[in-house]
């Protein structure tokens, strides 16, 4: 008889983007998926058993791009007079204290536990300790950055030098990367916020470290001609000359390529995310057009004052955008089917946590980061291709279990490793002092 740690018995199985197995069982040790395989074709003794029926066993969900200190702006942001950038969310985040970024972090981390989303990439705030602390006691897999800005302007508390900035992200990389499941990433906020001395520090001390480096990318027709008229060139273009463009950098959103920009892209190995409810007010993107380049984005919520931390809805948004943007002009009601939109989930989702090959699968060797789906909920019942009504019809309240790196961080939708109901309490204790 084989030992391991935990064992997820006579389960639905989805192991990749396409494929689903039904009676399987999988077996967990060292925070890895030590085997696959059909009910009883194998016996183990487990630290821990989970009976897998009436659910389906799943890769966790992976939120390319969101931003925890914009956790306590949900509400604020919707209909909202443009720019809400500068009018609503720079002043807010120059007010964050620790106290604030440690209640963000909190309600983000349950937000994502109950929605099935086991790992994320935080685009950069300020007080990022306080939120470190935070994701390092919930187990979910995060990658974080502090929100390196240098231009002119800034409200003062956040206000600082090209310096001031990536020194900032060099104590926080110290304090935090791998601790835990957490990593630190480097990043740029956005290209028109960033001077050309930041640009070069921030990817100069990302490459020493081997980090990865993120920026916003080609989100508004403003932000890509401003870079034009500041640098005499589009966004990417700028990057790739400066020689900061590899397989370590993420771009968020990248909507409104050129296709220059595109081939510099594929050619340096970049990755990209869209967040389809953010993005639906600024740009569509072509992302048909990337797939064929064999550029796989990843999914980002830009959450949580854009629309939650639901990674759910993102890709259903995005399954409509792209079917009445290119899919009817061009009579083809296939340009985003199921299949491909679950691989961005986890492929392209692993590829911008710098994870590829060992998260979005449930295969022997890869972590064991997966959650699992409740089948008899109403709304998933009949199912012709139970592939195609996870995507059509599951939702977060569909989530039972979540496991990260082998450990039960969730188990029968009870939070393990937060005081849900303490968070909650506090968070609400804020808002109405607001």
């Amino acid at each position: 008889m084989e030992k391991c740690n935990l064992l997820i018995k006579n389960a639905v199985v989805m192991t990749d983007y396409e494929t689903v197995k039904s009676g399987m069982d999988i077996a967990v040790s060292g925070g890895r998926i030590g085997a696959v395989t059909e009910t009883g074709t194998r016996e183990f003794h487990a630290d821990k058993t989970i009976s897998g029926e009436g659910k389906l066993f799943m890769p966790g969900l992976i939120d390319s791009h969101m931003h925890t200190g914009q956790q306590l702006l949900k509400g604020l942001v919707l209909d909202a007079k443009p720019i809400i950038w500068t009018r609503v969310m720079l002043p807010f985040e120059s007010t964050l204290t620790p106290e604030k970024m440690r209640l963000s972090a909190q309600v983000a981390a349950l937000e994502m536990m109950k929605s099935g989303t086991t790992a994320f990439i935080d685009a950069g705030s300020y007080h990022m300790d306080a939120a470190a602390a935070v994701y390092e006691e919930s187990g979910l897999r995060g990658c974080i950055s502090y929100s390196t800005m240098d231009e002119e302007g800034l409200p003062e508390s956040i206000a600082m030098n090209a310096g001031q900035a990536v020194r900032e992200t060099d104590r926080l990389y110290e304090n935090w990367n791998g601790r835990g499941n957490l990593k630190v990433y480097y990043s740029l906020r956005a290209l028109n916020s960033c001077s050309h001395e930041l640009t070069e520090l921030a990817a100069g001390h990302a490459r020493e470290r081997g980090a990865m480096l993120q920026a916003h990318m080609n989100e508004y027709q403003g932000e890509v001609d401003g870079i034009i008229a500041r640098e005499g060139m589009r966004p990417y273009e700028y990057l790739e000359k400066m020689g900061v463009l590899s397989d370590r950098f993420l771009g968020a959103h990248s909507l409104i390529l050129s296709e220059e920009e595109k081939e510099i892209i594929r050619e340096r190995g970049a990755k990209v995310c869209h967040c389809p409810f953010s993005n639906c007010g600024k740009a569509v993107p072509d992302t048909p057009d990337l797939v064929e380049r064999g550029i796989i984005p990843g999914f980002g919520t830009d959450g949580a004052a854009h629309g939650g931390l639901s990674l759910w809805n993102e890709t259903r948004i995005f399954r409509s955008l792209m079917n009445i943007y290119h899919g009817v002009p061009n009579r083809n009601p296939k340009v985003m089917p199921a299949e491909l939109l679950f691989r961005m989930l986890f492929e392209g989702g692993a590829a911008a946590i710098d994870e590829t090959g060992q998260c979005g699968r449930i295969a022997e060797g890869c972590k064991a980061d997966l959650v699992s789906i409740y089948l008899d909920a109403g709304r998933l019942i009949p199912s012709g291709n139970l592939l195609h009504t996870m995507f059509e019809c599951a939702e977060s309240g569909d989530v039972r279990d979540m496991i990260v790196g082998g450990k039960i961080l969730m188990e029968d939708r009870e939070v393990r490793t937060l005081d849900e109901e303490r968070i909650l309490f506090e968070v609400k204790a804020y808002m109405e002092r607001m």
